[in-house]
């Protein structure tokens, strides 16, 4: 299976900003091996008083997304996304998606 990379994303562009959360994120941009990119709303876990981290991890990983980048993951959440089998990289807000991929691919993570 190849790598595709989901980004807590405040919109759907490479050019958008990180979103710090991960439950609770706007959405993901989703890129694949090849850098084609879709986007995974995410307001349906928005709404949820409880487990939104949970659910997104489940969401993302049906998504087809290997490695996560994002700003900061609950204990729960990162529960999840363990069972899951998604490699997560934290401390990337701050940047846009396309820096945040930059970086990664970089091998520089955080």
């Amino acid at each position: 299976m190849s790598e595709v990379v989901a980004v807590s994303s405040e919109g759907p562009t490479l050019d958008d900003a990180v979103d710090a959360r991960f439950g609770r994120a706007a959405g993901f941009v989703l890129v694949d091996a090849a850098g084609g990119t879709r986007y995974l709303d995410n307001g349906a876990s928005q709404a949820m008083a409880h487990g939104a981290g949970i659910e997104t991890a489940r969401r993302i990983a049906e998504a087809g997304a290997t490695v996560l980048l994002t700003g900061v993951v609950g204990p729960k959440a990162a529960a999840a996304l363990k069972s899951v089998g998604l490699a997560v990289v934290e401390g990337m807000e701050g940047r846009t998606v396309g820096q945040a991929l930059a970086a990664y691919r970089q091998g520089k993570g955080a």
